[in-house]
């Protein structure tokens, strides 16, 4: 069975993704840097992707799948795009 994302939501420090099939998986923001340094705000700004194949921040630009929520693989953005991605955030 293809899991699907039905709803994101978070803790301070977790993001929780609920699944069509019943799963709720809880994993670190830290994973994903846009999210811990994004806002309450930004962060509750997503929208499902793929008919709920993945997630979308468009405050943040940041994307994470289901397929890789499930396997548990964190961002694999490159140091260098985070820091040029957070220096633009900064000079705004």
């Amino acid at each position: 069975m293809d899991s699907k994302i039905n709803n994101a939501s978070f803790t301070d420090d977790s993001l929780i993704i609920d699944l069509s099939d019943g799963r709720t998986i809880t994993v670190p923001i830290a994973w994903y840097p846009r999210l811990l340094y994004g806002s309450l705000k930004e962060r509750q700004n997503w929208r499902l992707i793929g008919n709920g194949e993945g997630i979308f921040w468009p405050d943040l630009d940041e994307e994470v799948s289901v397929e890789n929520i499930i396997a548990g693989k964190p961002s694999r953005e490159s140091q260098s795009s985070f820091t040029n991605w957070l220096e633009k955030r900064q000079s705004h």
